[in-house]
């Protein structure tokens, strides 16, 4: 599965973005799917994932109320709306898939798309 996320950008605090993660083959929808973030000079971390039906999501407590992902199988998309940013949201956002993961949330993926940057300012 190759993964493509776009939708990233400058935004003032308090503002929004909506992310996407488009597959180019049909298992994504066998897929769980999850999206990562890492901000300059630190480690890569979990932002969000949501089962492969979209029955189950899963949160970071850094951004639970405020981030929501979400996905269409037909369209072998999934997305991350981002709301009420923070200047600390400021990363490069990953999106990832793992395919018939045996637990969830998963805690493996197997394949990576490129990242987008979300540059929030303050």
């Amino acid at each position: 599965v190759q993964l493509q996320a776009s939708g990233g950008g400058l935004v003032q605090a308090g503002g929004s973005l909506r992310l996407s993660c488009a597959a180019s083959e049909h298992p994504f929808s066998s897929c769980d799917i999850g999206w990562f973030r890492q901000a300059p000079g630190k480690e890569r971390e979990f932002v969000a994932a949501i089962r492969w039906a979209g029955s189950s999501t899963y949160y970071a407590d850094s951004v639970k109320g405020r981030f929501t992902i979400s996905r269409d199988n037909a369209k072998n998309t999934a997305y991350l709306q981002m709301n009420s940013l923070k200047a600390e949201d400021t990363a490069v956002y990953y999106c990832a898939a793992a395919f018939l993961p045996p637990r969830w949330p998963p805690d493996g993926y197997d394949f990576w798309g490129q990242g987008t940057p979300v540059t929030v300012s303050s």
